[in-house]
């Protein structure tokens, strides 16, 4: 049998030691936290593949987690498809998302959310696309995973907490949970080794940008958000 090369990565970018992270062949987008970042091939979100966040419940932190990488993806659109909650579009600008890159969307279906989230990824305009949903296929999965290869844009697919039993073709899988000043982040799956411990992640304080209570300003006008949100503010309680 022939013997591997001392640095098996001269092979071929794609491939990389069962004990070592992978080196990126793509770009990435740095999470803004260093703990994590340090766990991840490449040191941040990888581009142009399917991110999975699998969340034990909405609003635990999950969108001040990916906030430092929705800012540096917002020199193009950023489309929020099936939000669970009302955007706050007040806290998104606080935050450092401009309203005018923000666009959301809302589908009747399950297969209608599909059908919109490779339609957004086929044009290849936006930077972000986040994109909530309970139940989805393994053949939806793929063919999502595949329609961001050919993009340079930032796929997360929210998820419940529950789905890290299933397999995916995503390419990075994070599970997100509450915790005191923040959240711990569980490795679900990586280019790399397996890790067993959480990661401790402390976040910043911030207005609600996701709240179930959201209602009009009338007296504050900002810029409209695509996909049926009013022109006027979209603020929290």
């Amino acid at each position: 049998m022939t013997a591997l090369p001392k640095h098996i990565e001269a092979i071929h970018p794609a491939i990389w030691r069962g004990s070592q992270l992978a080196r990126a062949y793509g770009k990435t987008i740095d999470t803004g936290y260093a703990a994590l970042s340090a766990e991840l091939p490449g040191g941040g979100w990888p581009i142009g593949s399917l991110v999975e966040l699998l969340i034990q419940q909405p609003g635990i932190g999950e969108m001040r987690l990916l906030n430092p990488a929705l800012i540096a993806a917002s020199q193009r659109p950023v489309a929020l498809l099936q939000a669970p909650h009302v955007p706050n579009s007040l806290a998104f600008a606080y935050l450092g998302v401009p309203l005018n890159k923000l666009t959301m969307l809302r589908a009747p279906k399950t297969a209608d959310a599909l059908w919109c989230a490779e339609r957004v990824l086929n044009a290849r305009s936006c930077g972000a696309l986040l994109f909530w949903q309970q139940h989805i296929r393994s053949e939806a999965l793929r063919r999502l995973h595949l329609a961001a290869q050919a993009t340079e844009t930032l796929l997360i697919l929210v998820r419940p907490l529950a789905a890290a039993q299933d397999s995916s073709p995503a390419t990075l899988r994070l599970g997100v949970r509450p915790a005191d000043g923040g959240i711990f982040v569980d490795i679900i799956k990586r280019r790399g080794p397996t890790r067993t411990e959480s990661l401790s992640i402390h976040l910043q304080p911030s207005p609600i940008l996701l709240s179930p209570h959201g209602r009009i300003r009338r007296h504050l006008p900002t810029p409209a958000l695509a996909g049926g949100i009013p022109s006027e503010v979209v603020a929290s309680d």
